[in-house]
């Protein structure tokens, strides 16, 4: 589904857990006593009773791991760290031209692995020129997975199509620009801290989309960096509240 520039994004309440899990996956270590999360959700109207029936919950789910009074996020949600700090801060080189390219080989396989290799591919900022061949610029400092190799090939590509055409057929960079534009207004003109905090999960969401194209293939004025520096601002807020 499209992204409608024209509209206004939706940002979503926040519970009990989602602020737990926002200023945890915020806090590095991603490690909080009790104490001190009360202290921190009080401001998101979220009171000491609800608060310790989530962490409860949280951890029956696996979401988090507890040491005495201490709560920290598992190694599932320690992943999912590591890709938001990838989102606020991704890791680039100089572009000489060279594409990443990965073709699926593997047959056979169901629905939910397919869906699940897409979704591998997306998170790892590649896009799909057709079943099976996904691509994008080689400017990101990152492996690719080795579990790959079971279910695909990958190269060092320089297609004979423009790099401009080619990431217009890939990405909708309007689109992704214009919902940036709208989700930075919105947090910064958000004061209510339950506000705050529900329009900077959403910007961090949109960060996790955001291609990482060389500067040469973005358009003008493109909002990917404002973001970043607003959301990391956001971060630094709350690390020191």
């Amino acid at each position: 589904m499209g992204i409608n520039p024209s509209a206004e994004p939706v940002t979503r309440p926040l519970s009990a857990r989602s602020v737990v899990l926002s200023l945890l996956l915020g806090a590095h270590p991603p490690r909080l006593p009790v104490r001190e999360l009360v202290r921190l959700v009080e401001p998101f109207g979220v009171g000491g009773s609800t608060l310790r029936a989530a962490l409860s919950r949280m951890v029956a789910a696996g979401d988090l791991c507890r040491t005495d009074a201490v709560y920290g996020l598992s190694d599932r949600l320690l992943a999912r760290q590591r890709r938001q700090d990838e989102a606020v801060a991704p890791r680039t080189r100089a572009w000489d031209g060279a594409w990443e390219m990965v073709v699926i080989t593997a047959t056979g396989r169901g629905p939910a692995e397919r869906a699940e290799l897409r979704a591998r591919l997306t998170a790892l900022r590649l896009a799909e020129l057709r079943e099976g061949v996904w691509l994008r610029p080689a400017n990101l400092v990152r492996p690719l997975p080795g579990e790959l190799a079971g279910v695909a090939l990958t190269y060092t590509a320089r297609p004979d199509e423009p790099a401009p055409h080619l990431v217009a057929r890939l990405w909708p960079l309007d689109n992704w620009a214009a919902e940036a534009r709208a989700l930075l207004g919105r947090a910064t003109a958000a004061r209510h801290p339950a506000d705050r905090l529900t329009a900077y999960a959403a910007v961090v969401r949109h960060l996790l989309t955001d291609p990482v194209l060389p500067a040469p293939l973005l358009p003008a004025d493109w909002p990917g960096e404002a973001l970043r520096t607003a959301y990391a601002g956001y971060q630094r807020e709350l690390a020191t509240s």
